[in-house]
């Protein structure tokens, strides 16, 4: 979420407008500890399933401690994205805080010695054993901050991963049936435009495009590929066949009016209240939007898996990392252990979040079981395949600009693989 995410509502995902006062709420306070104070930082929007999940965490952790508050500050993804590493070398850190995960972001921060080692405290709780190994991925990490393997340096409470959103009214209105297939999918398009509608919802300026491609490049792949890609499991050339048709099969669908050129400089909250408003009838992008989408859409919609594919973008959640600099580990960790608790992962659950403890005989909610069944497939087939701007630092920026450039037509498909083989080149371990 960069992921992916990343990030977003939430990871893969976006930093959502207004007010996420979810606790008592003040001003930073880096003073020295005094066991009454856990310091909060998270960026998920009020009426998505993580924060409301998160939000009933916090009362429930100031009733198990009596006397300490939750000093909840409001962040923006990007702005956590781009300040961390400043901020955790300062005495401004927080005790924990929601982070991305992935090599350029969690991995980098843990190779800087600025996050705390969680491994005792992750075999201790048990967190090791509720997280499946697809998940588990992203929470460890070795000394070069390559994600997989070595010390526990988050924890994610919740997976993720992408699907197509649809507007069933609108699908409905102009005689178009759910596609299952790529073809029924560039059909149902191919009538929306004939009828003068966008129908991609689409962010140039964050992470919705490069979603958009790297999905159609993993629809021409296969798990060794991912493996070379964001784990350094052999060469990875941007000019191959998955990475070829992506990028002009993403080029001829802009020609095609499918995405709009003037989603060039659009973020994530941009594309999310399109679809919500039903001005745009198809959506790709996380499971971070579903509470939202279930608070705010006014018409019929459902979900399905991006058709022809045994690949998606997907993960364990951001993560909860606890900076090596934090004043109150101890509650750090017991806030987490709380987030990992049945009752608070159910709630997650029915709120349309993609639980990783919930008892699903308790979730209720008919588009929530959708969403739960719907990862389970994925993650059943290993079809989680992580977000395209994990790999080295600095590369989201990279794969924001270029494939700004593809939407506007000035650079073409040939020379946009070129310059991000530089990029990825430029920043992966050298073997």
């Amino acid at each position: 979420m960069l992921t992916t995410r990343r990030r977003a509502v939430a990871t893969a995902a976006v930093a959502l407008a207004g007010s996420l006062l979810l606790a008592s709420c003040g001003s930073s306070d880096s003073g020295s500890s005094d066991g009454k104070t856990l310091k909060l930082w998270h960026y998920e929007g009020p009426d998505s399933a993580m924060g409301v999940a998160w939000n009933e965490a916090i009362k429930e952790f100031e009733a198990k401690h009596p006397g300490v508050k939750v000093k909840f500050e409001e962040k923006g993804f990007e702005q956590i994205q781009k300040t961390a590493p400043m901020v955790l070398n300062s005495n401004d850190a927080p005790d924990i805080m929601e982070y991305n995960k992935g090599n350029a972001t969690a991995g980098l921060l843990s190779k800087q010695g600025l996050l705390t080692d969680l491994t005792a405290e992750a075999t201790k709780r048990g967190w090791d054993k509720k997280l499946s190994a697809g998940v588990r991925t992203t929470s460890q990490y070795d000394t070069n901050g390559v994600m997989g393997s070595g010390k526990w340096y988050g924890v994610p409470n919740y997976a993720e991963y992408t699907m197509v959103f649809y507007n069933k009214d609108l699908f409905k209105k102009y005689g178009i049936a759910e596609p299952t297939t790529l073809d029924q999918l560039t059909a149902a398009m191919d009538t929306f435009v004939s009828k003068g509608i966008t129908p991609l919802a689409n962010a140039g300026a964050e992470y919705v495009a490069q979603q958009y491609l790297y999905q159609l490049a993993l629809s021409r792949a296969d798990r060794s590929w991912v493996d070379k890609y964001e784990l350094y499991k052999g060469k990875t050339d941007f000019h191959d066949a998955a990475w070829t048709y992506a990028a002009t099969t993403f080029a001829d669908w802009v020609k095609k009016g499918y995405i709009s050129k003037k989603s060039t400089s659009l973020k994530a909250e941009d594309a999310g209240v399109s679809f919500i408003q039903g001005k745009s009838p198809i959506l790709f992008s996380g499971s971070w939007w579903y509470g939202r989408f279930q608070t705010e859409n006014k018409f019929d919609w459902g979900t399905f898996l991006w058709p022809g594919s045994n690949l998606t973008l997907g993960s364990g959640g951001n993560l909860w990392v606890v900076p090596k600099g934090a004043k109150n580990k101890d509650l750090a960790y017991d806030f987490i252990d709380i987030t990992m608790s049945q009752k608070i992962q159910n709630l997650l659950g029915n709120k349309g979040g993609v639980p990783v403890g919930a008892d699903t005989a308790a979730i209720t909610d008919p588009k929530a079981k959708t969403l739960i069944a719907d990862f389970n497939t994925l993650s059943g087939k290993d079809g989680l395949a992580f977000y395209p701007d994990w790999p080295v630092a600095g590369f989201y920026d990279v794969l924001v600009s270029e494939t700004q450039k593809l939407i506007t037509g000035s650079e073409q498909p040939d020379a946009y693989l070129s310059a991000l083989q530089t990029a990825y080149d430029k920043g992966a371990p050298k073997t």
